[in-house]
């Protein structure tokens, strides 16, 4: 896997922060395994997984693990970050699922916004995982600026390619896959 020369370089291990993290933010709630567990609907065998870099959750279970600990999926990632409307590109929130072979880049500031936008570079053979999820926003929009992508919406699937986009509402469970030999964007 090779980033692009546009594209930041890749953490060095970003199981093990995610891990870390997720270890830190547990125990600052005073949670057990179990009960993070639980409250994620995952298995206590799994989270410990998660939380020592061995496993590499779905976006819909890193969402539930979030959920849980009453926290965005991007705080799992971030403490804090800087105010101002610009986002520099070297500057830009970066979640790597390095499991799912993808990488969420923020491309906008702030998560309570009316308006998020996110770019995703998926590997081939990459996505968000096999379980569906959804978020609490209205619609979202997806538009493949290189490759190609499969996005299921619900019980609707759809192939897309280089120049497509697409609308759907966040609240129905989707997910996605590249099944292209190119990375996409």
């Amino acid at each position: 896997m090779t980033p692009s020369p546009s594209a930041p370089s890749a953490d060095p291990d970003p199981d093990l922060e995610l891990g870390a993290r997720l270890r830190s933010l547990r125990t600052e709630r005073t949670l057990t395994l179990r009960e993070l567990a639980r409250g994620a609907g995952v298995t206590e065998s799994f989270l410990s997984q998660v939380e020592r870099g061995v496993a590499t959750p779905s976006i819909a279970s890193l969402r539930r693990i979030a959920r849980a600990l009453g926290l965005a999926i991007a705080d799992l990632f971030t403490e804090a970050e800087p105010a101002g409307l610009v986002v520099r590109a070297t500057e830009r929130r970066r979640i790597p699922y390095p499991g799912l072979r993808a990488v969420d880049e923020f491309l906008t500031r702030g998560r309570g916004g009316k308006i998020q936008v996110v770019m995703s570079i998926v590997q081939p053979g990459g996505g968000t995982g096999e379980e569906p999820y959804t978020h609490d926003s209205d619609e979202e929009v997806l538009i493949v600026l290189e490759g190609e992508l499969d996005l299921w919406v619900g019980d609707e699937h759809f192939h897309l390619e280089e120049g497509d986009a697409v609308t759907h509402s966040s609240r129905v469970p989707h997910r996605n896959t590249n099944n292209g030999s190119k990375r996409w964007r």
